[in-house]
């Protein structure tokens, strides 16, 4: 999560709350799912939750004695704060990216999709590597979510795979490299000059 975005809304929980009901325009989520899938404390955020509603950033409605709260996509400044959370998801501004060189072996790690508002990608992420513990891939993964606010769709391959299928031309490898994308690692020799030769 961006430290800028924290300062600027407030609270870090805040802030979190806002770039999560961006990202998941149409869903309606209840309190308790709006905490796991943030990693936030339920105590803590009654507090934001009811003066995003207040402001009519998210509107509140009645299931079965539950209440749901999703965005209200006719509020005012939306365009305005759909890009600010846009351009906070790149790296560095995300700081979850610098984890992805301690959970292995890593190669190779690039990023589309949601990091770069470019939602043609199929992908929102590849990692090449050897040796990654799931464990931390797990982790890594769950604090990305959190801080992006959105599930992260990613491909995780070892060395030996991704040689295999960039000699195969393999078509969602290609598409992922020759499209809009950010690197955050790449140790692959040559792999920089191949694309850019395939581009020209």
């Amino acid at each position: 999560m961006s430290e800028i975005l924290e300062n600027l809304f407030g609270s870090k929980e805040r802030a979190r709350l806002l770039r999560f009901f961006l990202q998941n325009q149409e869903t309606p989520y209840d309190l308790g799912e709006i905490a796991r899938r943030n990693m936030l404390n339920l105590a803590k955020i009654r507090r934001e939750i009811e003066m995003l509603n207040r402001i009519k950033f998210i509107l509140r409605s009645a299931q079965k004695g539950k209440n749901f709260y999703r965005l209200n996509q006719d509020f005012d400044f939306y365009p305005e704060l759909k890009n600010l959370i846009a351009k906070s998801n790149t790296s560095p501004q995300c700081k979850s990216l610098s984890k992805i060189s301690k959970i292995g072996n890593i190669k190779l790690a690039a990023v589309s999709g949601v990091f770069i508002n470019y939602h043609k990608s199929k992908a929102d992420m590849i990692i090449v590597g050897d040796d990654v513990s799931k464990a931390k891939l797990k982790n890594l993964m769950n604090s990305l979510e959190a801080e992006i606010g959105k599930e992260i769709s990613f491909a995780l391959m070892t060395s030996e795979e991704f040689k295999y299928r960039l000699n195969m031309l393999d078509k969602f490898i290609l598409e992922f490299l020759e499209g809009p994308n950010e690197e955050i690692i790449n140790k692959i020799i040559g792999l920089k000059q191949f694309i850019a030769k395939r581009k020209s």
